[in-house]
């Protein structure tokens, strides 16, 4: 299947954010405002209130439930239904998105449009089309917007891609990833969520009409209308790490299977999948992604002509091949396995989040601009689109 790579990105040049508001100093207070309250936002916020300076102000979800529970975090804030009335108040500066992803591009545009700073969580678009759009919304409106794939804010990922560009390895030409986990039997359960506890309507947005289901309500990101499955949901974080590493855009062409195994008759999207990404000079990605066995967790491993860089949230290696003279070494910051989804140190989402609030203060780009987090949906929609077409998807 070919897509036309011109339509669907366009020109993504980044631009400085003259002409945005400027916080004077470290000193002063910034009000965030979180748009979606659910299970991701609240982990967020327990780094955010911790930050100096930061007040979280307000809320805004379709779900009571979730309103409650936010609360418990920032007792004081004001709490809205319709996140289009956060984003109406002048005192808010910027505002934290963890909405489901079909919301995020709608949500962002709004946000920079009102004059807000946006956090806002990846995948950034929901298809190939938005891409475009919510680039030149940004840069149009000079606001600070930071995609959630928070790798790049950390130490030791920083030191790898630093050791891989000063040539440890020598010159990387395939790439492997993976996000593996070991699920009991995926069953569709039931809550005690009921119609009028949510507004289901605004749930939907621009997806297509359907009866309530509190089982796709909190488990959206299993659903096509919604979400995009392994690859936009987990496959994103280690692609976004590879480009940023070795310069890259996105992928040229997808290759991907999928299958049930845990999950038949309850999601839509696979729960084991595999794709093969293609770049440009000929660099290819394999990424596998399932929740039948966690053989590998979730790591990525840059293979150059000198050896292997091994990547995960808590550590990185240099690896020598058999019949090469460089050394091996690691840097170690977490503890426990390697593979793990997280850990103890670095505090991943505390480093980011404090890279944006500093982005805001110096007027700068964050260390995961839009652009990137455009790039790195792509390559998840490209490798969605080859498994449902059951076709090698081919971006012209």
């Amino acid at each position: 299947m070919n897509i036309n790579r011109r339509q669907a990105v366009g020109a993504l040049s980044v631009s400085l954010l003259t002409g945005a508001k400027v916080l004077a100093s470290a000193n002063e207070t910034i009000r965030v405002g979180c748009i979606g309250t659910g299970g991701r936002c609240r982990h967020l916020l327990k780094s955010l209130v911790t930050l100096p300076n930061i007040q979280v102000a307000s809320f805004a979800d379709i779900r009571k439930d979730s309103l409650q529970q936010a609360r418990a975090l920032a007792p004081k804030a004001v709490e809205y239904s319709d996140y289009r009335k956060l984003l109406d108040d002048k005192s808010i500066d910027a505002v934290l998105i963890a909405s489901p992803d079909h919301w995020h591009v709608p949500m962002t545009i709004d946000a920079v449009a009102a004059g807000k700073d946006v956090y806002v969580e990846k995948p950034l678009t929901h298809s190939l089309e938005e891409g475009e759009k919510v680039i030149r919304a940004v840069r149009q409106s000079k606001r600070v917007v930071q995609v959630g794939t928070q790798q790049r804010s950390m130490p030791h990922i920083q030191k790898a891609r630093q050791a891989i560009l000063e040539g440890a390895i020598g010159k990387v030409h395939r790439v492997h990833m993976s996000w593996n986990r070991n699920a009991d039997r995926i069953r569709k359960d039931s809550s005690q969520i009921k119609p009028g506890d949510v507004d289901w309507k605004a749930f939907l947005g621009t997806a297509r009409s359907q009866p309530f289901d509190d089982y796709r309500l909190r488990n959206w990101r299993w659903f096509w209308d919604f979400g995009g499955g392994i690859f936009t949901d987990l496959m994103v974080h280690w692609v976004d790490v590879a480009h940023w590493v070795l310069a890259l855009e996105s992928p040229l062409q997808a290759a991907s299977l999928g299958t049930m195994v845990k999950a038949k008759d309850v999601w839509e999207t696979p729960d084991m999948v595999q794709t093969i990404l293609m770049y440009k000079d000929g660099i290819q990605m394999h990424f596998e992604g399932g929740f039948a066995n966690a053989r590998h967790g979730a790591r990525i491993e840059f293979m150059g002509t000198e050896g292997t860089v091994y990547v995960d949230r808590g550590r990185f290696e240099i690896i020598p091949d058999w019949n090469k003279a460089i050394k091996a070494k690691d840097l170690i910051l977490g503890t426990g396995r390697r593979g793990a989804d997280f850990y103890d140190k670095p505090e991943g989402e505390k480093v980011h989040l404090e890279d944006w609030i500093l982005a805001m203060r110096e007027k700068r780009d964050p260390a995961s601009p839009v652009e990137a987090g455009v790039h790195a949906a792509n390559a998840a929609h490209l490798a969605n689109i080859s498994l449902r077409t059951e076709k090698l998807a081919v971006w012209k």
